[in-house]
Formats: C-alpha cells, sequence, structure tokens
C-alpha cells in the first residue's frame, strides 16, 4: 500500500499523516542540495522553496525558514528569536539538535529545536516545497499548515 520511505522522511511523512495534512512528499533522484536544483526539480520559483537553516542563538537551536531565493541575516535571526547574536550551525549540531543530516534538514519534527521562525514572504504562495528529510525528499505543503505544524514565529529573517 504506502510506500516505504527512508526512515528520516518516515518521521517527516508520519508527522504530515497525524497533523492531517494533504502535502505530497516526493522523491527527487537527481537530488535537491541547494534551493536552485530544488526549485529545478519541483518545477517552481526559488522563492517557494523552503530553507530550513539551522542557527544557535545565544546557545539555543533556533530553526530559520527562509524563502530560496534569500539569504539569512544572523543578526535578524538573533533579533527575532530575542537573543544577543546568532551563527549558523555546525554539522553536528545539525544532527543532534534535528535528527537530520546538514542539506537534509526537515522542519519537523525537531526534538531538540526549541524555536522555528519562519519568513512572513513564504505565506504569499500557495504551495511551497520543504525539505523532507533527506537530500533527495521534499514535500509540498501550504504556508498556513507549515506555519501551525512548526508553531513558528513569522519574522523578518533576511
Amino acid at each position: 500500500m504506502a510506500e516505504r520511505w527512508p526512515e528520516p522522511v518516515e518521521r517527516v511523512a508520519a508527522v504530515l499523516r497525524d497533523a492531517g495534512v494533504d502535502a505530497r512528499v516526493e522523491e527527487f533522484p537527481e537530488g535537491t542540495p541547494t534551493a536552485g536544483a530544488a526549485a529545478k526539480a519541483v518545477g517552481c520559483t526559488r522563492d517557494q522553496i523552503v530553507k530550513s537553516l539551522l542557527f544557535v542563538a545565544d546557545g539555543v537551536p533556533t530553526l530559520a525558514l527562509v524563502p530560496g531565493d534569500r539569504r539569512a541575516d544572523e543578526t535578524k535571526v538573533a533579533a527575532a528569536a530575542g537573543k544577543k547574536a546568532a551563527r549558523v550551525a555546525r554539522p553536528e549540531e545539525v544532527r543532534a539538535a534535528t535528527g537530520f543530516e546538514p542539506g537534509g534538514v526537515a522542519p519537523f519534527p525537531l526534538p531538540a529545536v526549541p524555536l522555528v521562525l519562519m519568513a512572513g514572504d513564504l505565506l504569499r504562495h500557495e504551495l511551497v516545497w520543504i525539505g523532507a528529510g533527506s537530500e533527495r525528499h521534499m514535500a509540498g505543503i501550504a504556508p498556513p499548515d507549515l506555519l501551525r505544524i512548526t508553531q513558528a514565529r513569522i519574522a523578518d529573517l533576511s
């Protein structure tokens, strides 16, 4: 019946199912390691790709969801998190906080990430594409559903 995803992808799919969200998880064999590659694979614009970027803000793992055509600004991430400073997490910090490999980070489930920030620009779209647990898997999701599942705080991040 349901096809079996790799374990990290199955974790993402389970959250979507449990939340009752109509989202499509798809595999792209050519890979989606960058926003540009992901947009090309999916057939959308780069601003419809959601980059899930882990920062460490005053020691607290903080996920920033930004459009694929933007760069997250560390100062703005820190301000939105209510912290003094933020830096991009190191690969081992990404694995420890998210349970995903760098390059395959999904915006959920994130057992050790207490705060998710989301760029408001993402709400302009009917559908956005998120990483779904590996460099080859993406999920199409409505931004309001993404906001609800992640319990993100809307912020200016770039």
